[in-house]
């Protein structure tokens, strides 16, 4: 009983701690029963679920249903309003998918573009994003959209290239998320003049656009956008859109667009991915490639922003290649190292390893979700594994195998209402996760 007393206690602290965090960025409340985009509500991979397994059965959760059809990509998942919605390449194109929450049966699919297949990677990354009536999404050709929800009708179209002089930093193809903040849509085409750009959300009619000058010194990563999606900070008292791109991670003034702060030295010339993670004055960024990780601290300085690094970790003490990071209270749990996911809990605010194991369930890259005191990592090869959020120590409360994996399976998990949605290439499959 006093076991699971402190269990609860240390639940609802870490709760408290995000929170407050939250609050002092003054964005908005997250969605009890959704996951209306990229990372969920407040892109931190966060779900607000409560009353869930805190053990796996030998065999995983229960399957609830399985849809198939979906063709192939990385692309993850967003719910809303009873439907999700998803990307997929098929024989014709590519296309944005809904699907019924209750069966996962199809209700309507959009082609947005040509099926994308460099380098044996096929298919979408990005997440669409859910924003009432209407649904936008970018393809890896650059193909950005607006749809309405009900039916999959086009609103409006653009394209990353020819519109904005868009480009990418390596050669997978865009794989942002696009933001959705109050009236306008903000993404990331990677132009020399339109690094990031501002469209109204209900036209597609630009807003502003943004050039970035030179990051610093040294010759690290190259020109272009990266694989990452843009968030929300409010550091160093001035509202901004904070992303990771080819040169480096960036602050751009949400109001007009002018860039405010660039780092550098923690980007790659290959693939910088991970989404940053940002809390009060504090942005941390991490790639993978040997790159490492920084903690930037931003203060308001002549007017703009400056960031100054409280510390530089290198890639043999920590980087996170890609599947993201999850940031709760004073700590941060993912996946370390290139092209694996060693679980690790790491200090935010020191850079201090914790916790790591580095024979971990599954091999390769973990894409991670938190949810009810822990973490969900979902393995390169397909191993789905719950493992507690705590600093105490390394606690694996489960594992199974995805059905079927025949790519690297990269999509990010979600969990929202009691369930557990998995992406796996031209299937989903939604498990039952409450107790």
């Amino acid at each position: 009983m006093k076991r699971r007393s402190a269990v609860v206690f240390s639940c609802l602290l870490v709760g408290a701690l995000g929170l407050s965090s939250r609050a002092a960025d003054n964005r908005p409340p997250a969605s009890q029963n959704g996951w209306p985009q990229w990372r969920g509500a407040l892109r931190d991979g966060v779900s607000h679920d409560a009353g869930l397994l805190n053990e796996w059965p030998a065999e995983g959760p229960p399957l609830v249903w399985k849809a198939t059809g979906l063709g192939r990509g990385f692309s993850s998942i967003s719910i809303a309003d009873g439907r999700i919605f998803t990307m997929g390449d098929r024989e014709a194109g590519e296309f944005v998918i809904a699907l019924d929450l209750a069966s996962g049966k199809e209700l309507w699919s959009a082609r947005i573009g040509d099926v994308w297949e460099p380098q044996g990677y096929a298919g979408p990354r990005a997440t669409p994003t859910i924003d009432g009536k209407r649904i936008y999404a970018l393809g890896p050709h650059g193909d950005l959209v607006c749809l309405e929800a009900e039916s999959g009708k086009e609103v409006w179209h653009r394209k990353m290239q020819s519109d904005f002089g868009g480009r990418m930093h390596s050669g997978w193809g865009y794989s942002e998320s696009p933001l959705i903040d109050g009236d306008r849509l903000v993404c990331t085409p990677g132009g020399a003049e339109a690094a990031m750009v501002a469209l109204d959300k209900s036209t597609g009619k630009e807003i502003w656009r943004t050039a970035i000058p030179s990051l610093g010194e040294g010759d690290f990563g190259t020109d272009g956008a990266a694989y990452s999606s843009i968030v929300i900070s409010h550091g160093g008292g001035l509202r901004q859109y904070v992303q990771l791109m080819g040169r480096g991670v960036i602050g751009v003034g949400s109001r007009d667009g002018k860039f405010l702060w660039g780092f550098n030295r923690v980007v790659n010339k290959t693939a910088n991915i991970p989404t940053p993670l940002v809390h009060g004055d504090y942005v941390f960024c991490s790639t993978g490639y040997g790159a490492g990780a920084v903690l930037l601290k931003l203060q308001a300085a002549n007017g703009g922003i400056q960031a100054e690094p409280v510390y530089f970790l290198d890639g043999k003490e920590f980087q996170n290649h890609h599947g993201g990071m999850i940031m709760l209270g004073d700590y941060i749990y993912c996946g370390h190292g290139h092209n694996a996911g060693a679980p690790t809990c790491l200090e935010w605010k020191t850079g201090k390893t914790v916790w790591r194991h580095n024979r971990g369930p599954g091999t390769g890259s973990a894409a991670v979700a938190y949810a009810d005191g822990n973490m969900y990592f979902r393995f390169e090869n397909g191993i789905m594994a719950l493992i507690g959020a705590t600093p105490a120590e390394y606690q694996e409360k489960g594992q199974f195998k995805i059905p079927n994996v025949e790519q690297p399976s990269w999509s990010h998990p979600v969990i929202v209402g009691g369930r557990m949605y998995l992406r796996e290439q031209d299937a989903l499959y939604c498990y039952d996760v409450k107790k």
